[in-house]
């Protein structure tokens, strides 16, 4: 009720300049500001422009843009769109305004806000953002009357959003209200429950107790425990995911699909450092051909910096999707499909299971990162699932194959 009614002219915190809410996942924050953002647009200005930002396009009009729309019309306002210029239009009652949708993905996109004049700026997810954007994006609220909105998940307690504006909320004159899972009514105590079994460790303070904590020790602590045995029913798909290197070690991970769940059912596993040798291309080639076994795999997801064993696979007919490469979020992700079952590993797996017991957080003041050592078949299975879980698999597999008559034929 704070974050809808707080700019309201009887509101004690109408003079505020901004408002700050964060806190545990699913908590509504999201929901109810966005629906606050837009009244207060509404209401109080006019042929005004304003910017509703995400770290990228897609995320902003998931996040808020198809959640909130339907809300607004039950309403009574109307709107139209501009997808070319990822504009909002939205009237009521005879008030016009425009609302434009922006990505925050990194530094250069600092340039997309820049010479706008705003009457307000909505930041979903804050902390995900470069400083250099939100800093452009409040430098543009030069309107009378102009304010400012965040809403985040919490991270490293040295971020620089926490320590810039959560913990100067009042000297920057801006109203901080902290969330919980409890807050969000449209919750069942057994969907907070099924929340509360998904994240473990610093995810688990921050996405669950919504605290800006320090990630320290292994980074998949309760892996060991959900070890399993290769089913012996087959599988209905196959995937391999790449981690590529050449003084470091190359990890490939076979993934076969069965009943909802990929379990990660052999590896390949080759460290030039341990064998005093390197082998090229070709020998990992060879690898690749023994770990599928004849097995024609659906998706192949590799490290997106090997470029020659990407055109090498893509030679040999098969097609290969380069991985998505976000270290933090894709370990958030693995740490939530390992504990809610998406993904199994087995016991065979022995480099695997050998990392899960080694992999730990680089003790860093400043940011959240692994250390780099004993993450090679880690990274493979990140790249597995940020790639693969990630997308939903929503994306086209190509295989290609020979006609006889010199002609290649692609089937999707």
């Amino acid at each position: 009720m704070q974050v809808l009614c707080w700019w309201g002219e009887k509101s004690p915190h109408r003079d505020k300049l901004a408002v700050i809410c964060d806190g545990a996942v699913r908590s509504g924050k999201t929901t109810c500001m966005g629906i606050s953002f837009f009244l207060w647009a509404m209401a109080r200005f006019q042929n005004t422009s304003f910017a509703v930002c995400g770290k990228t396009i897609r995320s902003v009009r998931r996040n808020v843009v198809a959640e909130l729309i339907p809300k607004l019309k039950s309403m009574g306002f109307s709107m139209r769109v501009r997808q070319a210029e990822n504009e909002i239009i939205l009237s009521y009652q005879g008030r016009e305004n425009r609302f434009y949708l922006f990505g925050g993905r990194d530094e250069s996109s600092a340039a997309l806000i820049q010479g706008m004049t705003l009457g307000g700026v909505l930041f979903d997810e804050v902390a995900l953002m470069p400083r250099s954007f939100v800093e452009q994006g409040i430098a543009r609220c030069s309107l009378k009357n102009a304010k400012l909105w965040f809403n985040c998940n919490p991270e490293h307690p040295q971020h620089w959003f926490y320590r810039e504006w959560i913990q100067k909320a009042e000297s920057r004159n801006a109203l901080y209200l902290h969330f919980t899972m409890e807050d969000n009514p449209s919750l069942s105590e057994d969907v907070r429950k099924r929340y509360r079994t998904m994240f473990s460790g610093a995810f688990y303070s921050r996405f669950i107790e919504g605290k800006w904590t320090a990630a320290t020790g292994l980074i998949y602590p309760f892996a060991l425990d959900l070890l399993c045995e290769v089913p012996k029913a087959d599988f209905e798909r196959y995937a391999v995911s790449i981690d590529y290197g050449t003084v470091n070690p190359t990890s490939m991970g076979l993934w076969g699909l069965l009943c909802g769940v990929w379990y990660r059912a052999d590896e390949y596993y080759f460290d030039a450092r341990l064998e005093n040798t390197r082998r090229t291309d070709e020998e990992h080639f060879k690898g690749f051909l023994e770990l599928i076994c004849g097995r024609t795999p659906n998706v192949i997801v590799c490290d997106p910096s090997a470029a020659s064993f990407i055109t090498l696979l893509q030679s040999r007919g098969f097609a290969v999707t380069a991985a998505k490469n976000d270290v933090l979020n894709g370990i958030r992700m693995t740490a939530t499909a390992l504990r809610t079952g998406q993904i199994k590993v087995t016991k065979g797996c022995v480099d695997a299971v050998r990392e899960f017991s080694l992999y730990r957080w680089a003790d860093d003041g400043a940011r959240d990162v692994p250390v780099k050592e004993n993450d090679h078949a880690m990274d493979d299975i990140r790249y597995f699932v940020s790639t693969v879980l990630g997308a939903g698999e929503s994306f086209a597999c190509a295989v290609q194959r020979e006609t006889g008559k010199g002609v290649s034929i692609w089937d999707f």
